[in-house]
């Protein structure tokens, strides 16, 4: 069974928190709870971790990894340019379920997680464990649903833990996430910008904003 850390998102204690930073850190992999379902966490700096993401959920390696991130700052080092589109998306959603797909910033990223399309998938998380995690590490750490490729998402450590058992080795339990929907799928590398996925911030919305900005 994997190890199991508690942490309450609105009072964490410093040594579980500690803890759970300190393991992605040195290159460990843990489920944590985000602003829609749970999902894996890694450093995204560290290709050891982001293979044990591939093998533990038996994902394709042409799949781009999307990333979180804590706080604004830590993008710069992610991509290559934030369009006029994307600061108007990111100033009206973030922190938030809009995950804003980049081009990546070549040659600090890591090319495993853009799926060989040179483009990256990042949010600025409305959690404040998911949060409080990328910014223990100063960082940007993965986000990919905890389960395995094809299976249902998660909203509990119990539920992580019934999907991938022994595959994983550590899952912070922040308690449960909010299900329903996964966070909306933009892409700015394109004009106008592309929705992939329809998610928990409305379309309508994202369209009107983006209309702010042609």
């Amino acid at each position: 069974m994997p190890e199991i850390i508690r942490i309450d998102p609105l009072g964490p204690d410093p040594s579980a928190l500690s803890r759970a930073v300190d393991l992605l850190r040195n290159g460990g992999v843990a489920a944590y709870p985000t602003e829609t379902f749970y999902g894996i966490g890694a450093d995204a700096g560290n290709q050891s971790a982001i293979d044990k993401i591939f093998d533990l959920k038996g994902r394709e390696r042409i799949n781009p990894i999307p990333l979180i991130i804590g706080d604004r700052s830590l993008l710069e080092a992610i991509v290559e340019d934030v369009p006029a589109a994307a600061t108007s998306l990111i100033e009206t959603f973030w922190p938030g379920p809009l995950t804003i797909v980049f081009r990546a910033a070549a040659p600090s990223l890591n090319p495993a997680l853009t799926g060989g399309t040179g483009k990256i998938g990042v949010r600025l998380s409305s959690h404040p464990l998911a949060r409080l995690l990328s910014n223990g590490i100063s960082g940007a750490i993965t986000a990919t649903s905890a389960n395995l490729s094809g299976e249902a998402e998660c909203v509990s450590a119990e539920e992580v833990t019934a999907s991938l058992g022994e595959r994983i080795q550590t899952v912070i339990d922040g308690g449960r996430a909010p299900g329903g929907k996964g966070s909306t799928v933009i892409d700015v590398t394109s004009s106008p910008p592309r929705i992939y996925r329809r998610g928990a911030v409305a379309v309508e919305a994202i369209e009107r904003v983006i209309g702010k900005t042609a």
